[in-house]
């Protein structure tokens, strides 16, 4: 008797099953990992900025008034962003950050978040949450916490890099 397929391959509309369920298993990652980017950035996107951008200014919101070095905002990004320089110019041109060299050391940049992106985070932290806990609402809350440390287990199995 045939198995039934997985909502993956109904949703890619695959008729044969995964060569292995780590493939298939990588691939639903993917797919749920671009689902909940979707959702995110619909929350976003009518306030004008990006998904690395609102990282950014969470990091940085963080950090408080000391602000953070360039390089080390890129160790605390969820994404990789290759572009740091570029993204902290658009969010330095919308008043969002404040970027302030160091005066013993020029090659060393501090940013910090300005009051304007402090009120932008703060008008979003509502509705991101709802978006957060309507995303994963389909998990209970220790569903959810099994997840966090399925992908713990993951993460932690990677090579270093």
């Amino acid at each position: 008797m045939p198995e039934t397929p997985s909502r993956l391959q109904r949703d890619l509309k695959q008729n044969r099953p995964f060569p292995s369920v780590a493939q298939e298993a990588m691939l639903s990652l993917f797919k749920t990992v671009d689902d909940l980017r979707r959702g995110a950035i619909q929350v976003l996107e009518p306030e004008g900025i990006t998904l690395q951008q609102y990282n950014v200014l969470r990091i940085l919101r963080g950090a408080g008034a000391e602000g953070l070095p360039t390089l080390e905002i890129v160790t605390r990004m969820i994404e990789q962003a290759p572009g740091i320089t570029r993204l902290l110019d658009r969010l330095e041109r919308k008043k969002l950050v404040h970027r302030e060299r160091c005066p013993t050391d020029r090659r060393q940049v501090t940013c910090r978040i300005t009051e304007p992106g402090l009120g932008l985070l703060a008008r979003l932290d509502a509705v991101v949450d709802r978006t957060n806990r309507h995303l994963l609402g389909g998990l209970t809350t220790a569903e959810q916490r099994q997840l966090i440390q399925l992908l713990d287990q993951v993460r932690e199995g990677l090579p270093a890099g």
